[in-house]
């Protein structure tokens, strides 16, 4: 009975409602035991502050998978353009007023709530979505330069340009994710060459003019993490919690010190987010921590490729895709800075580290992934069972997107 109602509930691929669990496990136990200290002295002793709120959050982000996954993909087809416009429109609007928060304006609050929302993330998945929008519409004139200039990197310009002044690290991975989009998309090797080129010259030059027209700016910030990330050498203020994090991993070893018995999270100050890696090692290892995540990012990789192979259509295919390499793109990237094999960036884990508006990114994101499994699912059934035994929902579900 319970079985049945779990089936009926969680539609889609079962692998990934499974891995969709265990993001979920090692988010608990990691973001409770990274934040004790921190939360004990900002929040009056309340040790389970942090936990409590991830648990929240958490809880709203399965609600909106399910809410997510029982929507028809196609709604996404129809609206990539608009919900675009809308994340540029924020980016803008925290351009101008947004929060400065750790030296950077990132986020912007929405009146009455206090809520923080960090507009690069809504800007990420809403490019995704457009990117497999316009792919499939344009499949058959990507060997025009023209179009995809003004079609794909013109809209990928402005994203990244809003995010850029504020948020470097962003707004290379948002490139570059785009960039994978396009390369699986079919669209020239040599058209992407030349887009990096002008990316990196465009970097430079913004880099240069921002230095010269005020003293205000990140650009020194930049610079010394990538100057000290080449050289190999540490500075006591921009590779601190790098330096921490790389103890934490040294000191856990195989088989970790134990849930609750990290050290190193009392020095970590974004222990609970963008290190929680580091502190996932020193208490679980290599073993039970590193591994079984990196091989979950992996699964879900892989199953996002198989979703993809099934669909008759273009758009769910590079939907599917995107979404996957956005996730598991920004996942390898918090892990490779956590060991020390990429400058500090900022990112989180996706689905473990403890957020609001990334956490919400992700589980839509996933939810949209599931849609198209669910739809596949479906399509599948109908064409192996006969007609009589197929419902009425399994018959109404699929209509090939138009492209």
């Amino acid at each position: 009975m319970e079985q049945g109602w779990l089936t009926k509930t969680f539609k889609g691929d079962k692998a990934i409602w499974g891995l969709v669990a265990l993001f979920m496990v090692y988010s608990l136990l990691a973001v409770y035991s990274s934040s004790v200290s921190v939360a004990y002295m900002k929040y009056g002793g309340n040790t389970t502050y942090f936990l409590r709120s991830q648990f929240i959050m958490l809880v709203l982000s399965l609600v909106i998978i399910v809410v997510v996954h029982y929507l028809p993909y196609r709604i996404y087809f129809s609206v990539a353009g608009l919900v675009l416009i809308g994340a540029i429109g924020l980016l803008i609007l925290t351009f101008a007023f947004g929060s400065r928060v750790n030296e950077a304006t990132r986020w912007l609050v929405i009146p009455g709530t206090g809520f923080r929302l960090q507009t690069s993330d809504v800007a990420k998945v809403a490019l995704v979505l457009y990117l497999a929008r316009t792919l499939a519409k344009y499949q058959n004139e990507l060997n025009n330069f023209m179009l995809v200039t003004k079609y794909f990197i013109i809209p990928i310009g402005i994203v990244c340009g809003l995010i850029l002044p504020e948020n470097l690290s962003t707004a290379l991975m948002v490139f570059g994710i785009a960039m994978v989009i396009m390369f699986i998309g079919r669209v020239p090797f040599k058209f992407l060459l030349a887009y990096i080129g002008m990316a990196v010259v465009g970097v430079v030059l913004f880099a240069m003019v921002l230095t010269m027209v005020t003293k205000s700016n990140r650009v020194q910030v930049w610079k010394n993490r990538i100057e000290h990330f080449a050289s190999g050498k540490a500075d006591e203020d921009g590779d601190y919690q790098s330096n921490q994090a790389k103890i934490a991993i040294s000191t856990g070893g195989l088989f970790g010190k134990a849930p609750g018995h990290s050290t190193q999270r009392n020095m970590l100050p974004q222990s609970n987010s963008d290190f929680i890696f580091a502190i996932i090692i020193e208490e679980y290892g290599l073993l039970l921590g590193a591994i079984p995540l990196i091989l979950a990012y992996m699964i879900l990789l892989f199953r996002g490729i198989t979703i993809a192979k099934k669909c008759e259509t273009a758009f769910p295919a590079f939907l599917v895709l995107g979404l996957i390499v956005m996730i598991v793109v920004q996942a390898m990237l918090n892990m490779m800075v956590a060991v020390g094999l990429f400058p500090v960036t900022g990112q989180t884990l996706p689905m473990v580290s403890w957020g609001r508006t990334s956490v919400l990114v992700m589980s839509f994101s996933i939810g949209a992934i599931l849609s198209v499994s669910r739809v596949v699912n479906a399509r599948i059934k109908k064409e192996e069972l006969p007609v009589e035994e197929v419902s009425d929902e399994g018959e109404k579900i699929y209509e090939p997107a138009k492209t």
